[in-house]
């Protein structure tokens, strides 16, 4: 599963043609915040 994760942020870095210093934020902070966004909304 989490290779099917990564080849989705590569394709999303790709496809929104974002420099690298970007891609290399999206990867870091994006799983972040949805992680804790979910983790609210799932009450843990």
């Amino acid at each position: 599963m989490g290779g099917l994760w990564v080849a989705g942020w590569l394709f999303t870095i790709g496809y929104l043609h974002l420099s690298f210093w970007s891609g290399v934020l999206a990867v870091i902070i994006w799983p972040y915040y949805i992680g804790t966004s979910l983790s609210v909304v799932g009450g843990v």
